[in-house]
């Protein structure tokens, strides 16, 4: 990679080595960083740091050499040292800038800086993206990949219109976290609000970009503009999004037809011609279309989402042991957020779910405002996206280390079903088979259990009125439109989610014996189909009776295990 680009003049690479060399300067630098085994004089550093600042602040390459010719040849060594030991206050200064020069380097200095286009780039975020990168883990090839992919399955001289998802705001001025629309992030790698893309044979990808001005650039920062949208997101054309209107419309008249994502709002659907298209029946939904291509994962969106997974999965386990002793369902709910950010995630993949005792049996419960009984169930339904790749994940138990006889039953019971489900996990079956198979396994376990009259097996939607799983990946509820009958691929990802939700009260008139009363259980595993089988990416989370019982009880409580036995019985509860 260049040093410097073809448009830096010498004025500018003086100013961003100054820029760069001032902070080498305010380093704390060892004396045998500059010179082994030589012991600087008093001073020595103040003075060359004076020489490094006004060498680097100088006009040009030449000025700054006549500030190292000028300045005087003292010794700053102790004079009793034998002569070629000794150096020069420049010379101390030159490897000042010498180690600054390195810096440069590894900054890669293209004009003004590094260009900010509104989210991690290589040269930004060295750490998150390898050279290539669109988005992390994800390169510009494969994204490049995908819209050729969804050209070829799309019908002849088809238009897809593809836009990002709207910024919401919670007041007039204060947006809401933005997450952006997964078909959009799938085939631009934008993650910014605003842009509308559109792709054809005719004309590749074509993106619009929002336009802004410095007044938005001082309250929100920078954001992407077309430039960024030919150099860094590989896009074949790009234009402002003030010019959208004059443009797509004759990109519209010219296609046979439009697909669009139909619950997208974009101010591209008050066009004329769009509107036009649509009364002649010209436009379709394109999710179907995207839908099919998200289903099975690559090897590099596989790799993102065992890092999600591991990350929720570590994190759950954290407030697992904390629950031991703080009861909250709101400082679970911050426990599992915390410590799902600090080990990469970007965002929780939805509002964390942590039902406390009849809480629990509320199957998307939000709340998360009351304090967990001695004796009561936990019920926590996580998950969190690692950039773009959401994770999802439930396990249920007790804070207290004790099931009760009642919970026992019920909770071996969906553990059971759990891990029947998983068996069948496998190339060609497909989720509604699993999820016939859940529920007989269920229907016979409820009437066993008495909870469910025999003959009434129509009342089983009263105690779960939930599938056993669904597809993962940029979307919590993955290509949704896809039959479920559809036969599982190798990279398909999906949930095994089995569950019993028993109101303290009779809600949808389920009659379950009073034992059974305000109890909610959910174990839901994230399944990787393999070419053989299938992969659990959150068998790390104990699960099992025995597990659980074992990692509520150890040690005196705290959030870690205090002896090794502890870490013996920690290490079996999670293998």
């Amino acid at each position: 990679m260049p040093l410097w680009d073809d448009a830096a003049t010498p004025a500018e690479q003086i100013t961003f080595r100054a820029a760069v060399a001032s902070r080498v300067a305010a380093l704390d630098v060892s004396d045998d960083m500059l010179c082994k085994d030589v012991p600087l004089k008093d001073g020595a550093i103040t003075q060359a740091k004076q020489i490094v600042s006004r060498s680097s602040s100088a006009a040009s390459e030449s000025a700054a050499q006549e500030v190292f010719d000028e300045m005087p040849s003292e010794v700053v060594w102790d004079e009793k040292m034998p002569s070629d030991m000794t150096v020069h206050a420049v010379e101390v200064a030159s490897r000042f800038l010498s180690a600054s020069h390195g810096l440069v380097q590894r900054a890669a200095y293209t004009t003004g800086g590094i260009v900010d286009v509104g989210q991690p780039t290589p040269q930004s975020h060295p750490e998150l993206l390898a050279d290539g990168e669109i988005t992390p883990g994800i390169t510009n090839e494969e994204y490049i990949s995908r819209r050729k992919k969804l050209l070829e399955v799309l019908p002849e001289k088809s238009l897809a219109i593809i836009a990002s998802a709207d910024q919401q705001m919670m007041t007039d001025v204060v947006p809401y976290p933005f997450r952006q629309n997964g078909d959009y992030l799938y085939i631009t790698g934008c993650t910014q609000p605003g842009g509308v893309a559109v792709l054809s044979e005719e004309t590749g990808l074509c993106m619009f970009m929002p336009d802004t001005n410095k007044e938005d650039v001082v309250w929100q920062g920078q954001t992407a503009g077309v430039e960024a949208a030919v150099d860094f997101f590989k896009a074949d054309k790009a234009f402002p999004l003030s010019q959208m209107q004059k443009i797509l419309p004759e990109l519209i008249e010219r296609s046979k037809g439009v697909y669009h994502n139909v619950k997208t709002a974009s101010s591209y659907k008050n066009l004329d011609a769009f509107r036009r298209a649509s009364l002649n029946n010209k436009v379709k939904d394109l999710t179907n279309y995207t839908d099919e291509l998200r289903w099975v994962k690559s090897k590099s969106e596989i790799k993102l989402m065992r890092e999600s997974a591991s990350i929720v999965s570590q994190s759950l386990l954290q407030t697992m042991l904390l629950s031991r002793t703080h009861r909250e369902e709101s400082q679970l709910a911050a426990k599992i957020e915390y410590e799902c950010k600090m080990r990469g995630a970007q965002r929780m993949a939805f509002h964390p779910v942590v039902g406390g005792g009849a809480n629990g049996s509320i199957i998307h419960y939000s709340r998360n405002d009351r304090k967990i009984r001695t004796g009561d169930l936990l019920l926590m339904d996580v998950g969190c996206e690692y950039h773009g790749y959401l994770s999802d994940l439930t396990r249920t138990w007790p804070p207290c280390g004790r099931f009760s006889p009642a919970q026992e039953e019920l909770y071996n019971l969906i553990l059971e079903t759990n891990k029947e489900c998983i068996k069948l996990c496998k190339p060609g079956t497909s989720i509604n088979e699993i999820h016939n198979h859940s529920v007989k396994l269920l229907i016979k376990g409820f009437q066993e259990l008495g909870i469910l009259e025999k003959g009434k097996s129509i009342q089983y939607n009263y105690l779960n009125p939930t599938a056993i799983g669904h597809s993962l990946g940029m979307d919590i509820h993955d290509s949704m439109t896809l039959p479920k009958d559809k036969p599982l691929e190798p990279g398909v990802v999906i949930t095994i989610e089995p569950g019993v939700y028993i109101p303290a009260a009779p809600v949808l008139n389920e009659r379950a014996p009073g034992r059974y009363r305000g109890m909610g259980i959910r174990i839901e595993d994230e399944v990787l189909v393999t070419d053989d089988g299938h992969e659990v990416l959150t068998a790390s989370v104990p699960k099992e009776f025995s597990h659980l019982t074992t990692l509520m009880s150890m040690g005196s409580g705290g959030d870690y295990p205090n002896s090794a036995a502890d870490v013996r019985e920690l290490r079996a509860a999670c293998s």
